[in-house]
């Protein structure tokens, strides 16, 4: 499944209900990442949050408040604030990476500047607690304060994980949560929160949303070697020429045999990556079953996803997430 059958299939998913919901968190982000003084900050912010975004972080707010009927319009503002949390680490990231490519296009840092980068993503962030403000919702401020850090703190442990080849599954998997599956987790525990669910069903939410973010992670770092440059919006194996332990390196190493952990060390580790090893290092992955193995795990944390939303009401949102946790096996970007 290409990018365009993604958005098309996400689309065609939605209810009138929600795709309206969905519009005005568009809308909201339009109006709130416009600085009246800066022309810098509505340019940067223009071409990530206008750059084909699938939006699948507030949608799981719309979603959450929505299976609990809710009719206000708090969900709208947590949903954006989501995005802008989102659109910040993003901004942030791709400075810490030095990537050159965002959802097919040149990166703001590319574009303009590191420091413009950083700075408007704080900008993103002060926009989202802005927002959280503003919701009659206070439980739901803690929740996306809580997962700021979370994230914040998961993106230093990635750093100091990187190029250390005794990385293990636990400690990928730990870093793998608190980057992507935390907001993820937030994003659908604040549609119950101000929806007035009762607690166990926010937690389910919660829960939901961690195993969703966990198998959406680790098909990342799948299609980082096995995804098409022109779908997937960035180059295939830049985490292998940036060094990253992803799960499918963390697997290949540890199945390794003594001639395969050299050239591991050597391209990992030292850094000293040469023409083919690329090449060689997918050789390897198909020699040990990596990336199937690496699809599996993506496979069990989607189902452990939808099995978390039983018991949570059965409507039109529900079965929306559970179709979600299904389409992003089948991600292309």
């Amino acid at each position: 499944m290409n990018l365009t059958q993604t958005g098309m299939s996400l689309t065609s998913m939605l209810s009138s209900e929600l795709k309206s919901d969905l519009d005005a968190v568009n809308g909201m982000l339009r109006e709130r990442a416009a600085s009246e003084h800066v022309n810098r900050i509505r340019k940067v912010a223009a071409h990530l949050l206008g750059n084909g975004g699938k939006r699948l972080r507030p949608l799981l707010t719309l979603a959450s408040a929505r299976l609990f009927d809710y009719n206000g319009q708090d969900h709208i503002l947590l949903a954006a604030a989501v995005e802008f949390i989102h659109a910040a680490t993003l901004l942030h990231d791709d400075v810490v990476d030095e990537s050159e490519k965002r959802r097919g296009k040149l990166t703001a840092n590319l574009l303009w500047n590191n420091q413009s980068s950083v700075l408007v993503g704080d900008f993103f962030f002060a926009r989202a607690f802005q927002l959280m403000v503003r919701a009659s919702a206070p439980r739901s401020l803690a929740i996306l304060a809580d997962a700021s850090a979370t994230i914040a703190e998961a993106e230093v442990m990635q750093i100091v994980a990187a190029q250390n080849l005794e990385t293990d599954e636990a400690r990928y998997l730990q870093i793998a949560k608190g980057k992507t599956a935390t907001l993820f987790s937030a994003a659908a525990e604040v549609g119950g929160v101000v929806a007035s669910a009762y607690e166990h069903e926010t937690e389910t939410l919660a829960a939901f949303g961690k195993c969703f973010g966990t198998s959406f992670q680790i098909m990342d770092d799948l299609l980082d070697y096995k995804g098409a440059t022109k779908s997937l919006g960035k180059n295939v194996g830049d985490d292998f020429r940036d060094r990253k332990m992803t799960l499918p390196v963390v697997k290949a190493f540890s199945a390794a045999d003594a001639a395969e952990r050299k050239f591991w060390l050597r391209v990992i580790k030292e850094g000293e990556q040469r023409d083919g090893d690329f090449e060689h290092a997918l050789e390897l992955f198909k020699r040990h079953g990596t990336l199937e193995q690496t699809y599996e795990e993506a496979v069990r944390w989607s189902n452990e996803a939808k099995e978390r939303l039983d018991g949570l009401p059965s409507k039109q949102p529900r079965e929306l997430l559970a179709k979600l946790a299904d389409l992003i096996l089948s991600r292309a970007s």
